[in-house]
């Protein structure tokens, strides 16, 4: 898993270099945009009792992280599905805290809160994951982010959508608009 999170850092830091060298930069969102996201310090089971609670409406719960270029690249949808579906529950969990001692999961904070502003993520629920993402991927038997689970309203898992699911053979990675959309408007339409 040490391998995993590695693998993360150096694809955030190619994504680094790759924009560094683009000749427009996003202005950083001002401090009302920032304050309109609410980012919420949480383990697994605290999201997983928030999902609990929103037993009767289908929840997608997005991992994510700001080392993952995928994730960054996938994560606009998860706010146009918030904003297309307004009877889902939308949840992000950053798992950007590596478990480093001297970088707890409070100094990934302002990155988060960054991307977040930027994404205009304040109708989905976020939070901030404070266990070390090898320690979380080893417990929920997760090899790879971005991943998305859509539970129904029944609260159980309806599907987990990750790097063993890929958008078509062949491919990796996944694809809201071509496997979570079109499972949550399934969904959606079942009472």
């Amino acid at each position: 898993m040490r391998r995993l999170a590695l693998m993360l850092l150096a694809s955030g830091f190619v994504a680094g270099i790759f924009s560094a060298g683009s000749t427009t930069v996003a202005a950083e969102p001002d401090a009302a945009a920032r304050a309109a996201v609410k980012l919420t310090a949480a383990t697994w089971e605290d999201v997983q009792k928030i999902v609990a609670g929103a037993r009767g409406k289908v929840v997608v719960l997005d991992v994510w992280s700001t080392a993952c270029q995928p994730c960054m690249e996938e994560f606009p949808h998860l706010i146009k599905l918030q904003r297309n579906q307004p009877e889902t529950v939308c949840i992000s969990i950053s798992v950007d805290y590596a478990g480093i001692r001297s970088k707890p999961p409070e100094y990934y904070r302002e990155r988060v809160e960054i991307f977040l502003a930027e994404q205009k993520a304040e109708a989905v629920k976020n939070y901030l994951c404070s266990q070390p993402a090898d320690e979380l991927f080893e417990k929920i038997e997760l090899d790879s982010i971005p991943a998305v689970y859509v539970y129904g309203r029944d609260g159980k898992l309806a599907q987990r959508f990750d790097n063993r699911t890929p958008a078509k053979p062949g491919s990796e990675g996944i694809s809201y608009e071509t496997q979570v959309v079109p499972l949550v408007e399934k969904l959606v339409k079942q009472r």
